[in-house]
């Protein structure tokens, strides 16, 4: 398939996409896929994101791109699914984690999509990582053994769905691959949550109190658009060109966050 891109989603601000029901102690938890628990940005709340731009561009006026009630859309937007999630670090900055489940995803996609990538899954045993430097590293309560650097094929594969130049060069020095069980741990619990509350206008007492789970600035993910004809991604291309490459996804939009830089790499567009 060539008339397929893929977009690098690289969180600038806090992201909140909403699962829209409760989760234990957390009112407003991000949605997540069934299976795994990853975060994930549900493929039509995204291509909503896409359609809202489109409309505030005027780019869209007869909306055979993104469809109407009474008619599909010429553009197919998958979810967006995780690949760096950003971790606090005891013993020194932040690492940009993943598991070779989701390099493993990354590459069957690109391969769908793209190309037929030769690029090889790491393994990492329980316990271990694989991460600049050497000796112990505690991410979050966690202690890991660093069993090795990041193959150099690793990050290079990921740097096109980084925007920034100097973000990119920090990929070797920053990305860290788990097993896939340790993984599961942080995406569950290592997700940062944030207190909300309104307050009565004349007593300032508390009215509503509830607490919301983001993802962190610097997560990254990505998306597929393919398109039924061959000049159907051509308005992906207009809407996120290198003047203004910037999406707003999930909510608290009025809060500045939602805010991803994107990357287009791929197909004809």
């Amino acid at each position: 398939m060539t008339n397929v891109v893929m977009l690098g989603l690289l969180a600038e601000t806090p992201i909140h996409p909403g699962a829209g029901r409760s989760l234990g102690g957390i009112d407003l938890p991000v949605a997540r896929e069934a299976a795994t628990d990853y975060p994930v940005l549900v493929g039509s709340g995204l291509k909503g994101a896409l359609r809202d731009r489109a409309e505030r561009d005027g780019a869209d006026p007869d909306r055979r791109h993104f469809g109407r009630s009474d008619q599909a859309g010429e553009l197919l937007v998958s979810d967006g699914r995780l690949l760096l999630l950003p971790v606090r670090s005891l013993t020194g900055a932040y690492r940009w984690l993943t598991c070779p489940h989701l390099l493993e995803r990354f590459v069957r996609d690109r391969r769908r999509a793209l190309d037929a990538t030769k690029l090889e899954v790491p393994r990492v045993a329980h316990g271990k990582i694989l991460a600049a430097g050497s000796g112990q590293l505690v991410l979050e309560e966690r202690l890991f053994e660093i069993a090795g650097p990041v193959p150099l094929d690793v990050t290079e594969a990921l740097a096109p769905l980084v925007k920034h130049a100097e973000t990119r060069q920090r990929l070797q020095s920053q990305v860290a691959i788990i097993q896939d069980d340790d993984f599961a741990w942080f995406v569950r619990y290592g997700l940062p949550i944030q207190a909300r509350n309104v307050l009565n206008d004349q007593t300032k007492q508390s009215e509503n109190l509830w607490y919301e789970e983001h993802l962190p600035p610097d997560t990254l993910m990505y998306a597929l658009i393919l398109g039924r004809k061959s000049t159907s991604l051509e308005i992906v291309s207009r809407l996120l060109c290198d003047q203004d490459p910037y999406l707003q996804v999930g909510g608290n939009e009025t809060l500045g966050q939602g805010w991803m830089a994107v990357t287009i790499t791929g197909g004809k567009a």
